[in-house]
């Protein structure tokens, strides 16, 4: 599948993804008084699980990558993409004064294009011919 197909699904697993993500976070500041740092982790665990199951069923399921490679290769991007999205969220929670969810909403959308690249050229990529 080319990239050109493959884009569009990305898109629409990881709005899903980002949608749980977004959700939990919302769900727990607001009921659960969490910090939304902390929540954050909880919304990201979530989303990882959505995204990997979408990235690796529908995205690039014509990639022939074993499920365990990809599970921990996709893995450790997501931790990586987490990790960025973590500092950078801290950051802009201590230097501005948006709220919260509006930040969430912007860090989430910046991680997303450096995991749709590594995803296609290593934590999905199967046997070359």
């Amino acid at each position: 599948m080319s990239h050109v197909q493959r884009v569009p699904r990305f898109i629409a697993v990881g709005c899903t993804a980002a949608a749980v993500h977004f959700a939990v976070v919302l769900l727990l500041v607001s009921f659960a008084h969490a910090a939304p740092l902390v929540a954050n982790v909880g919304g990201w665990l979530l989303a990882f699980v959505v995204s990997f199951l979408g990235q690796w069923r529908f995205t690039f399921r014509a990639s022939a990558a074993p499920g365990w490679r990809s599970l921990r290769r996709y893995l450790a991007l997501s931790l990586v993409g987490f990790l960025s999205n973590e500092a950078a969220y801290a950051a802009l929670l201590h230097w501005t004064t948006l709220p919260y969810d509006v930040l969430l909403a912007i860090v989430l959308v910046a991680v997303a294009f450096g995991t749709y690249v590594l995803s296609a050229g290593w934590a999905f990529q199967g046997q070359r011919s």
